[in-house]
């Protein structure tokens, strides 16, 4: 048996059909591994998130922003725009609503197998127990539909722009969103600049990538995350394991077996 971590699919099935060929993925015995963005941008959402819950039961995923952003246009708190035609092909699926039950019910955080994986990354002045504590805040107030409904409706901004632990309600809720989902570049005090989105060479002042800096908590935990394509796969960093490598902008999607860390990549087409 393999566990292999995927970096984000955004919709691109036919390139995670491609990658599952390639590494010889067989879901009788393999378990996959989602590092969140499963969806949005690409071709066929749709047929990337039945195929996932298809096979739900090898699947652990992470939410990453476009799986949330999914959700909010679900729970009536955003608009779809006309360039957004394949997250409307989910909505208006007759498997809507399983499919995005159990999205909704998926975390932030995943720790296990030595590893945690999240979407965007852990910012430098939490542990790993604090986060996953934070992660299961998130994941109770989704999994009830009034709490739920206020969160996606509260979801969206960039305040607060730094952590504080006496943080009440759906701003609490949106500061531990933004850490998990959104961040790239932050300060040694947790303080977010969640505009700047380019490379590492993008970093001024204070804001450093988030995994960058020497006496972060997390240092000697093993990290799998996706969301920053700029990286290229590459965080240059102990422990840090980068798999968003711009399928959807026709890049590659990656895949990481754990058990010996070796990488896995097919071209994708845009």
């Amino acid at each position: 048996m393999a566990t292999y971590a995927i970096g984000d699919i955004q919709g691109c099935f036919d390139s995670l059909q491609r990658l599952l060929k390639k590494i010889h993925f067989r879901p009788d015995r393999d378990k996959l591994w989602l590092a969140g963005d499963m969806v949005h941008r690409g071709h066929d959402s749709l047929g990337t998130l039945r195929f996932l819950y298809e096979h739900r039961h090898q699947v652990t995923a992470v939410l990453g922003n476009h799986d949330l952003h999914l959700l909010a246009l679900a729970h009536g708190a955003k608009r779809l725009t006309d360039r957004e035609h394949d997250l409307a092909k989910v909505l208006r699926a007759k498997d809507a609503d399983k499919l995005l039950q159990w999205l909704q019910g998926l975390p932030l955080v995943v720790h296990k197998k030595g590893f945690t994986m999240v979407h965007a990354g852990i910012p430098p002045i939490w542990s790993i127990t604090k986060s996953l504590e934070l992660s299961r805040e998130v994941h109770r107030a989704l999994a009830d539909d009034a709490l739920a409904k206020a969160y996606f409706y509260g979801m969206y901004g960039n305040e607060p722009h730094c952590w504080n632990d006496h943080l009440l309600g759906i701003e609490r809720l949106r500061s531990i969103t933004n850490y998990f989902t959104r961040m790239r570049f932050c300060m040694a005090d947790g303080t977010l600049d969640l505009v700047t989105k380019r490379g590492p060479q993008a970093a001024h002042g204070e804001f450093k990538p988030w995994f960058s800096f020497p006496e972060r908590k997390t240092k000697n935990d093993k990290i799998l995350f996706g969301h920053w394509a700029a990286l290229e796969g590459r965080a240059d960093t102990r422990n840090v394991y980068a798999l968003d490598t711009g399928c959807v902008w026709g890049g590659l999607l990656t895949a990481m077996r754990l058990s010996d860390e070796s990488f896995f990549c097919v071209d994708c087409e845009l």
